[in-house]
């Protein structure tokens, strides 16, 4: 069952990976047959492998952002979460919508950002 505890440790895992770039970071993070919406409409990466490949090609340099978050919607199917990343020159604001499957691992995660002007 998903929880605030869930989403929140879940999140906390998703910034270690961020940070890290590890592999295994990234696949802790989700389920084997999950779908990674980049942008809401875009063609998403599915399946662990399929992540990990997408999130290492796009991978920021750790260190180099700060990030903010707090959820705005946690229900058992589905959590809304609404984050700020800054970079040095630049800041985005971001929603997420996170499914986390009954193990806690993301099966749907898709990202809503855009940058502030």
């Amino acid at each position: 069952m998903t929880s605030l505890d869930a989403v929140t440790a879940w999140v906390g895992k998703y910034r270690k990976a961020w940070e890290s770039n590890d592999p295994e970071d990234i696949r802790d993070l989700f389920a084997e047959d999950a779908a990674y919406f980049t942008e809401p409409y875009a063609k998403p990466w599915v399946g662990r492998e399929a992540i990990v490949t997408g999130w290492t090609a796009r991978r920021d340099r750790p260190g180099t952002t700060t990030f903010s978050w707090h959820p705005l919607i946690v229900t058992e199917e589905m959590s809304i979460i609404e984050a700020a990343t800054s970079y040095p020159e630049r800041r985005y604001r971001n929603l997420w919508i996170l499914r986390l499957d009954h193990t806690l691992l993301a099966r749907q995660f898709t990202e809503w950002w855009m940058r502030e002007a």
